[in-house]
């Protein structure tokens, strides 16, 4: 009985030079994702063949050709800055983390892309490998996706909107009525002198305030179970939703450069929320803070979701490092038509702040560390119990 011949393996630690060559180039060949390999000065050392059909440049245009070619607005201005940083602190602003920016094709158009950077050591010297993937689809996918369940809820509350409506006009229509009648005959009783006449006006205004507080109550009544809010919560892992909330922020590209970092700490996993409404308060504070650094060099935007000291919650913060709220502005901006906006209705922080409350959470403004703004809004952590 022969035995099955065995395969010879070589370790990759033992491959000359020209086999070390060749495996690299079959990486570069075969990996899915867009690949590009820059040296510590952001000098392209390789670049992958789904990279030159994601960006239209070949390999040969692209060697050797500093990596910020590839990107547009400030983040082809700051990069160098980024790297400069990060080897003279070691502090990683984008390696190690994913995030989603614009780049720039070999025609100068414009697409988002998922980006997420590693780092290798060799002796002295650094090489980042970056992995890219194009998010125009997705993007354009999670857009409609927004816009249909958008619709779906405007037509819904539209049909709720009307039916309460109608319950709310049957409801009035009686008190308001008995007020109207009690208020006409006491008019036509006010001209008359005669004591009891005088009693019986005594009672029909009387009774016209009892009907008026009747359809006060019915319109606070009306008002607490619209504020309360009825809330569709689940178990939501919080990563995916902060990454599609910014990619959809990423759909203005006047404000598309604007780097935003994500970190979250470790035990932060999932949230107990209704997706939409949350990833709405994400979208809305993301672009706010756009708004307040339009024109501003080295803008950027950090979210961060840590576990406050307050147990069972989730603590997720959007900063910016624009000029900061006045102190006068800070203690209405959650108010409704309170705005800095020239074009702004200032309904937008207060729907946030009915949107974190109905989930059982806080939201406030505080001072960024980074010289700005930041909003902090907490939310049910999910333990799985």
């Amino acid at each position: 009985m022969s035995e099955t011949p065995k395969t010879f393996q070589l370790p990759l630690n033992q491959l000359d030079a020209p086999a070390h060559q060749l495996h690299f180039e079959s990486i570069l060949d075969s990996v899915p994702d867009a690949m590009v390999v820059t040296d510590e000065s952001g000098t392209i050392l390789a670049f992958s063949r789904a990279a030159e059909k994601l960006f239209g440049y070949t390999a040969a245009d692209m060697i050797g050709q500093p990596v910020n070619r590839l990107m547009a607005g400030r983040d082809r201005a700051n990069h160098g800055s980024y790297i400069d940083n990060y080897m003279r602190t070691g502090e990683r602003q984008i390696i190690g983390k994913g995030r989603v920016v614009i780049a720039a094709r070999a025609d100068g158009s414009l697409f988002p892309i998922d980006l997420k950077i590693g780092e290798a050591k060799i002796g002295e010297h650094c090489l980042f490998t970056a992995f890219i993937r194009d998010l125009t689809e997705q993007q354009r996918s999670e857009l409609r996706m927004q816009e249909m369940q958008s619709e779906l809820v405007h037509f819904s509350r539209l049909s709720a909107v009307g039916t309460m409506a109608s319950a709310l006009a049957h409801e009035l229509n009686q008190p308001l009525t008995a007020v109207a009648n009690y208020l006409e005959a006491s008019r036509d009783l006010l001209d008359s002198p005669d004591p009891e006449t005088r009693e019986i006006l005594r009672g029909a205004l009387s009774e016209a305030a009892t009907q008026a507080v009747r359809a006060g109550e019915i319109v606070r009544k009306l008002r607490s179970y619209v504020s309360r809010g009825e809330v569709d919560t689940r178990p939501v892992s919080l990563r995916p939703l902060l990454l599609d909330a910014v990619a959809l922020t990423k759909t203005s590209r006047d404000r598309a450069d604007i780097p935003v970092i994500i970190t979250l700490a470790d035990p932060v996993d999932k949230v107990l929320a209704d997706p939409i409404q949350v990833q709405q308060v994400v979208i809305n504070l993301i672009r706010n803070a756009m708004d307040a650094m339009a024109g501003r060099e080295n803008a950027r935007i950090e979210i961060r979701a840590l576990l406050p000291e307050e147990r069972g919650f989730v603590e997720i913060s959007v900063c910016d490092n624009g000029p900061g709220l006045s102190p006068e502005i800070k203690e209405t901006i959650f108010k409704p038509f309170a705005t800095t906006k020239a074009q702004g209705m200032g309904l937008g922080l207060s729907i946030c702040q009915t949107i974190v409350e109905a989930h059982g959470g806080t939201i406030r403004a505080v001072p960024a560390p980074l010289g700005g703004t930041c909003f902090q809004f907490t939310l049910r952590q999910d333990t799985g119990k």
